[in-house]
């Protein structure tokens, strides 16, 4: 695997070491920590100054009851889930949502096709499959979009993207991402609101392809 050279973004981090990144987000972010090592660097030293500010944290005062609820808690039995491992180009934590199981793609268009992991209120997340040579429409964006390459690489107008790099959009960018020569670019991308695409087409389909 080439050096990865785009990484997740400081305060994406810090949102996700403390637990409050939405799920889309913070399923991309499990999976790009897992392939890179500086960001895995920084996210320990997220969990190190969470841990200081706890410290120094004044304690407060709960109810008798939720103490007990607590403390009951405490003294249930845990049966530890098995931790998904990595599958091929997939990450655990990208398995964990395929449930252990390949992809079920679905076509776009074009060869590019999709394999959706969530679908909330919150965003979305899916798998996309791009041959080599083809672009996903031109769009913006109307919330902020991640997309993180898995296998192949991508370009468009902020620079190229291989295995292990992220790419953040969010709607300031107006983009055509189109996969590099050689194997078939798969990535997956998540997004708290719908895309923007500039083409007929492709907002007619929108709807049904959930994107």
């Amino acid at each position: 695997m080439t050096a990865i050279t785009h990484h997740t973004p400081d305060a994406l981090l810090a949102a996700y070491a403390a637990g409050n990144l939405a799920r889309p987000y913070a399923l991309l972010v499990a999976a790009h920590i897992s392939m890179c090592l500086e960001c895995r660097a920084a996210l320990d030293a997220h969990h190190v100054a969470g841990g200081v500010v706890l410290d120094a944290t004044d304690a407060a005062e709960i109810s008798t009851d939720l103490k007990a609820a607590t403390l009951a808690m405490l003294d249930t039995p845990y049966e530890a889930k098995p931790v998904q491992a990595r599958s091929g180009i997939y990450p655990g934590a990208i398995m964990a949502a395929l449930k252990g199981k390949p992809p079920r793609w679905k076509p776009l268009g074009m060869g590019v096709r999709q394999c959706i992991l969530s679908d909330s209120a919150e965003g979305s997340a899916r798998l996309l499959y791009i041959p080599a040579g083809r672009a996903v429409p031109d769009h913006s964006h109307n919330g902020l979009e991640l997309t993180l390459v898995l296998q192949g690489s991508f370009s468009d107008s902020t620079g190229r993207f291989g295995v292990g790099d992220l790419e953040v959009a969010d709607q300031s960018l107006e983009h055509t991402p189109t996969a590099d020569p050689g194997v078939p670019c798969i990535c997956i991308a998540a997004t708290d609101a719908p895309l923007r695409f500039n083409a007929r087409i492709p907002r007619i389909l929108q709807p049904f392809f959930r994107i």
